[in-house]
């Protein structure tokens, strides 16, 4: 018998050029590729359908919190967005403008939406009055534009898509407290759908975000021991809305100012997925967001029955809310089987003569490559099951690697060879001097604080650098 044909895919190894690894995995299965416009992205079915998903699931969760969408204008007037001092110095660099309408100058500069916490603002300093009216809690699907200098698929490209939630409150405390009920959502949005594990909580005061009073963030480990920050939260108390003149008045009719919160999550975290699952086959799609969980395929198909059996088990699992489809190409077994593992598809299923003559499929797991025979009376029910357990699997896999991959340091000596001779996050105690970091920064090659966690441990009683009595136990890690 000739042997089998299988896919042509050149993917360099991920453990021989993880780069090159990675930009090959979101070309070969068709995820995105560049536009006109350098340093812009054309979503592709593929890579589209996944970030559908994700907005999906996160939008429900969101919505399940009391959240409303909205959708505000791209074009922000320059007058406006130098309302607030320190979050434009915190832009500045990255933003595009627009000078020209038609052939006519404008006589005022439009930018190009870089996030859009003035243009709320400029919402509320307008409809907002009294304690009737709040708090206003909303979010909004749309696309920023950041002049990036240096641009990779996902992780970091000019215009990108995303979800930005603003919000005000009439107190202090209503408002820290979506500031971390947002946190948690992402958190467990990530860990439970994406089967990503993350390293939770609050950014130093130099890489918090520009004009923030409080940033909360998310830090996932990707496969090369770097971090992705991958969602934030923000508390910016009352600095943006009194820059607006926001004010409400209470039952009493004396006016008060109002505090605010904004969150995001962009399509980076699709290049965390393809970095903490992946392999050297291609994608690993966790199955809860997969676009395709189930992927059909009739073995012997040109055999009498086979595709009218296969064509009859897709229905069903459709019917049963699955999203399965069919390969029934001319295409050899084993180029279907590698195109589907390329792609991700957390099963494939397996259907030909004898199986159906057995009554019985054979369903292969994505991740394990592990072969399962199942009744075909009882596939409707235990691919469910199937799925869920690659859904904890992989979880748990993604766990064990960054617990592995979390280093403990109490000397500059020992946080220096963490950095160069082992991969992932290093726990180290820190005096929360900005200086004392900088030079954290710069003896152990290149890493940033990633957050100062809820809940700190004490490992030493000094900080790792300077020696003084430290203040907070920090992960510090190398990060994209």
């Amino acid at each position: 018998m000739a042997k089998e044909k299988k896919l042509v895919q050149s993917i360099t190894s991920r453990d021989e050029d993880f780069a090159q690894w990675y930009t090959d995995v979101v070309r070969e299965a068709k995820l995105c590729d560049y536009s006109g416009v350098k340093g812009c992205l054309n979503y592709l079915p593929n890579g589209y359908a996944l970030w559908e998903n994700i907005q999906a699931d996160l939008d429900k969760r969101f919505k399940d919190t009391g959240v409303e969408n909205v959708y505000l204008p791209v074009l922000i007037p320059e007058s406006l967005l130098q309302k607030e001092k320190d979050h434009i110095e915190g832009f500045a660099p990255e933003v595009a403008w627009v000078t020209h309408g038609g052939m006519e100058q404008l006589q005022e500069r439009f930018c190009i939406r870089p996030t859009s916490e003035t243009l709320f603002c400029d919402v509320w300093s307008k409809t907002v009055q009294s304690y009737r009216d709040l708090p206003k809690v909303w979010n909004q699907w749309c696309s920023v534009l950041r002049w990036e200098k240096t641009t990779r698929p996902f992780l970091r490209s000019r215009e990108f898509l995303w979800q930005e939630g603003h919000t005000i409150h009439a107190t202090y405390e209503e408002a820290e407290e979506r500031t971390k009920m947002m946190w948690e959502v992402y958190k467990n949005f990530v860990e439970e759908d994406l089967a990503i594990p993350v390293v939770a909580g609050r950014k130093t005061e130099s890489e918090k975000f520009a004009g923030a009073q409080d940033t909360y963030t998310i830090e996932a480990l990707m496969h090369d021991g770097q971090a992705l920050q991958s969602a934030t939260s923000h508390f910016f108390g009352n600095s943006f809305p009194d820059a607006f003149n926001i004010k409400y008045a209470d039952k009493n009719n004396e006016l008060h100012s109002v505090y605010e919160t904004s969150w995001g999550l962009s399509t980076r975290i699709i290049g965390a997925i393809i970095m903490v699952h992946g392999d050297d086959s291609g994608l690993v799609l966790p199955p809860r967001i997969a676009p395709v969980q189930t992927r059909v395929i009739p073995i012997a198909q040109h055999k009498e029955g086979v595709l009218d059996k296969a064509n009859e088990l897709l229905e069903a699992l459709k019917a049963a809310g699955y999203r399965a489809k069919i390969d029934d190409s001319e295409k050899s077994p084993g180029w279907k089987f590698s195109e589907q593992e390329m792609l991700g598809i957390p099963t494939r299923i397996e259907i030909g003569p004898k199986d159906i003559e057995n009554g019985q499929v054979v369903v292969v797991r994505r991740d394990t490559r592990e072969k399962i025979v199942v009744s075909i009376d009882e596939i409707a029910t235990k691919l469910g099951e199937i799925l869920e357990t690659i859904q904890k699997d992989l979880y748990t896999k993604a766990k064990a690697f960054l617990d592995d991959h979390i280093s403990t340091a109490t000397t500059i000596e020992e946080m220096k060879d963490a950095v160069q001779n082992k991969k992932g996050f290093v726990k180290a105690m820190w005096c929360g001097e900005e200086a004392c970091e900088d030079e954290i920064k710069a003896q152990a090659g290149g890493v940033t604080s990633r957050c100062i966690p809820m809940k700190e441990e004490h490992l030493s009683d000094v900080c790792v650098c300077c020696g003084k009595p430290a203040k907070h136990m920090v992960y510090w890690g190398r990060a994209y």
